[in-house]
């Protein structure tokens, strides 16, 4: 979370603009968002060098000869004058020539760049008062989003129409729950500040490097064809295409398009969809692509963007999207559809129920990830549910860091599914037929043994070895289509109690005569005193 140290030096920044006449918050946050980009393309330059001297390979920086003037660590140190002469009509000029050509993500969201920083004296204010945000921490991805929330925060439109910026701490769960390979096409086709896509490439780094580092082919796959995103605002466009370029993507397909409309062609496309659509209520259904209409025929634009997602991914492709909790259980024609659409036509894997403080201090809104398959024939056996309580951070507007985490274990339960326990501990008790919801006596609740757990040091039970009342549990097809394809986890969990014990009637008879007598005693006493 976006520290008040932070805070105060952004309105500082925020207040420069101000005074230098610049008081559109979008025009600022342009702004803002250009000088970041500098920066951290000097940042980045730096780095690749440092790393082909390691390996010794060579290496041709962003910046030429004649260019090495426009690197934000030469011309912050030089006089005003000078470095507005530079930035206006060198740096700017040179940020528009960079990408693969033409029609690259740079070159077509930095061509319309202007520089509108009114005077040097403005601009050096500026430049320093940067510096001081990185020295705080800005270049750290996570402090990154946060700055880019905040500053959206000042937009009187900010948080409106179901914008909401997802928590990286839940991007990288959503990521590692599917796992990417080197191979795969991924697209995000409501990718405002392309937080899935950079945590996706991130990813990929970490797990399969020599794979694609070392691979032509593969390299060319991961700069150019792996990513694509589309959104509606040309600004979160510039800073999707800066964010991807500042993670060493050279070239994703980061466009302009309503992807809900007939603009959006793509069918059978990608192997991978990772969002978090927007959830803005309803759509005019003239604009909307009449295929997905087909689907399921609503405005709603939570129900439309999965039937999308859909028609995006390939045969075999995975997704793992962000839905409201209302498209769990909604009553509609249209939540139906889509919900059976999912179970009966594709595979559906995993349902996991989110609390409502995980987009706090932006929104309380209930939300769940879907993880599904698209088979086209079906194939939903069982669906495995998880009751998340808690993500490692409080649940309240400060969002404060703490122990209780239940990411890890979402994570390490989701990939063992259907993999055999390493021991056969005793059965877990069947549920009483035709019972899907309600409460069991706690005795009946077999308890969660981890290795070497001090409980007993029993191995980990495999999930469809784990009761309703436990925190993840498999819900087989049959007993979802019985249940009109609700996808609700309180539909199906079940509630342990514990039975209370009192004792015996005659006992409590005579502890009330005991106190009744103790009481007849303390009122003589009182009354002889008189």
């Amino acid at each position: 979370m976006i520290t008040g140290e932070l805070k105060n030096k952004i309105d500082a920044l925020w207040e420069t603009f101000w005074t230098g006449g610049l008081t559109n918050p979008l025009t600022v946050i342009e702004q803002i968002t250009y000088l970041m980009f500098i920066h951290d393309l000097d940042a980045l330059d730096d780095t690749r060098a440092k790393e082909a001297v390691m390996l010794d390979l060579p290496y041709a920086s962003l910046f030429g000869p004649e260019q090495r003037q426009y690197k934000w660590s030469v011309f912050r140190d030089l006089p005003a004058a000078e470095m507005f002469h530079i930035v206006q009509n060198g740096v700017f000029p040179f940020l528009k020539t960079l990408g693969s050509g033409p029609d690259s993500a740079y070159s077509k969201y930095m061509g319309d760049a202007i520089f509108m920083i009114p005077t040097p004296q403005k601009l050096s204010q500026i430049v320093d008062q940067m510096d001081a945000l990185y020295a705080s921490g800005l270049a750290a991805p996570d402090i990154r989003g946060d700055v880019y929330e905040y500053l959206l925060s000042k937009l009187s439109t900010a948080g409106t129409n179901g914008q909401f910026r997802t928590p990286r701490h839940i991007i990288r769960m959503m990521v590692e729950l599917l796992s990417p390979g080197p191979d795969e096409i991924i697209c995000d086709p409501a990718c405002g500040t392309s937080g899935f896509l950079v945590a996706a490439g991130e990813y990929l780094k970490e797990q399969h490097r020599e794979e694609i580092f070392y691979n032509p082919a593969r390299l060319a796959h991961y700069n150019a064809g792996m990513f694509t995103g589309y959104d509606m605002d040309r600004t979160m466009l510039r800073i999707g295409a800066m964010n991807m370029m500042t993670h060493g993507v050279e070239n994703p397909a980061i466009q302009y398009k309503d992807s809900l409309s007939d603009q959006n062609t793509d069918t059978e496309k990608y192997t991978m969809i990772l969002a978090n659509p927007p959830f803005k209520g309803s759509l005019d259904a003239d604009i909307v692509a009449p295929g997905l209409l087909k689907v399921c025929k609503t405005k709603k634009t939570e129900l439309l963007f999965l039937a999308l997602f859909l028609r995006m991914l390939k045969v075999g492709g995975r997704g793992a999207v962000i839905v409201p909790d209302g498209v769990l259980f909604g009553s509609s024609k249209a939540h139906k559809d889509i919900r059976r659409e999912l179970i009966e036509n594709h595979r559906l894997e995993a349902v996991i129920s989110m609390p409502s403080g995980v987009f706090k201090p932006y929104a309380g809104v209930s939300t769940a990830v879907l993880v599904f398959t698209k088979t086209g024939h079906g194939g939903t056996e069982q669906v495995w549910f998880y009751d998340m309580r808690a993500d490692g951070f409080s649940l309240d507007d400060k969002r404060t860091a703490v122990a209780e985490n239940d990411i890890p274990d979402i994570i390490r339960r989701f990939h063992s599914l259907g993999k055999p326990s390493p021991s056969q501990p005793a059965a877990v008790p069947p549920l009483p037929e035709g019972e899907a919801s309600g409460s069991v006596e706690a005795s009946s609740v077999p308890e969660n043994h981890l290795p070497g757990s001090p409980s007993g040091g029993a191995v980990e039970r495999s999930e469809t070895e784990r009761a309703r009342t436990e925190q993840s549990f498999l819900v087989p097809k049959a007993e979802i289509v019985e249940n009109g394809y609700d996808l609700s986890i309180n539909k199906y969990k079940k509630t342990a109690y514990v039975p209370v014990e009192y004792p015996p009637t005659s006992e409590i008879f005579a502890e009330l005569r005991a106190l009744e007598a103790e009481i007849a005693k303390g009122l003589e006493e009182l009354e002889g005193m008189v």
